[in-house]
């Protein structure tokens, strides 16, 4: 089984890949704008005939899109979740192949729902252009006339988390602060939906596989609220820091306005049988361990 991976050199990207890599019988292909990418291919600015061609030349039988954008201004969030999407849909509805295109969607496209968990059914009331950018792509795809599915995931962390996510910038800075320093973040008393991205890899690979039809959109994620500040004190734990947290400082632009979010990840379970099977402590750990090279401290 042929397998094509977009944007396999980010952070979900990477992990999908060394999943896929390990299975028996599959074949992983990359694409994106590195030079080592078996399809070069920048989806902002691909047109649907050449992507086509490719498509077709490449012959997968399968395709994952981990390809988005969190910043970088309005422009780049529309070119890469929402155009994105669209000219892949496209493209491969021209190359005529018989595909399964898994692409990642966001808990950003939700909004909030304070006290409920979100299911796929749930209203999407994006609180800012990533989640609507992100939300467009996602309706692109579940509305294409392809065999395709939507992974809506909520807040993956783990080895390798960006210092673009709350989890990674909380590591950067303890590091940064050393034992007894300050560290300055924005509010943590925010309620989010964890989940490990080998979890995230472990969902993408079931449902690149599975036989038969799946249902348009399925939720990703750990299946509960946890508040921010567990994260905090987990890494703060994890990592031997005596000093002061400080949450006067900024937080994420485009979650800061969503108070609280929990997944209903019943459908992931009943389509994929699939549940997530790491514990926070278990990502905060080897989150900590993939930027330090070392076991965590102690505790």
């Amino acid at each position: 089984m042929r397998i094509l991976v977009l944007g396999s050199t980010g952070f979900l990207g990477r992990h999908i890949t060394e999943h896929l890599r390990a299975l028996s019988g599959v074949q992983v292909l990359r694409a994106g704008r590195s030079p080592g990418a078996d399809l070069r291919v920048d989806l902002t600015t691909a047109t649907v005939p050449a992507l086509a061609a490719d498509l077709h030349t490449l012959a997968p039988d399968a395709v994952v899109n981990c390809a988005g954008a969190v910043g970088g201004g309005p422009l780049l969030l529309a070119e890469t979740n929402a155009r994105g999407p669209a000219v892949l849909c496209e493209a491969l509805t021209a190359a005529g192949l018989p595909v399964r295109l898994v692409h990642l969607g966001s808990a950003g496209e939700y909004g909030t729902n304070a006290g409920q968990p979100l299911g796929e059914g749930s209203a999407t009331s994006p609180q800012g252009t990533y989640g609507a950018t992100k939300l467009a792509g996602s309706l692109t795809v579940a509305e294409a006339a392809l065999d395709a599915v939507v992974l809506r995931v909520f807040n993956p962390l783990g080895p390798g988390s960006p210092g673009t996510s709350l989890p990674g910038r909380l590591a950067d800075e303890l590091l940064r602060a050393g034992p007894d320093g300050t560290v300055r973040v924005g509010d943590l008393s925010a309620y989010r939906d964890f989940v490990d991205a080998r979890d995230v890899a472990h969902a993408a690979a079931l449902a690149t596989t599975a036989h038969g039809p799946l249902p348009r959109i399925l939720n990703i994620a750990g299946g509960s609220a946890t508040r921010v500040r567990e994260v905090a004190e987990g890494l703060v734990r994890i990592s031997g820091f005596h000093g002061r947290i400080d949450e006067n400082g900024t937080g994420s632009a485009r979650s800061s306005a969503i108070s609280w979010q929990q997944a209903d990840i019943t459908a992931a379970g009943t389509a994929l049988g699939w549940r997530p099977g790491r514990t926070l402590a278990t990502s905060l750990a080897d989150l900590w361990t993939s930027r330090t090279g070392t076991p965590p401290t102690p505790v």
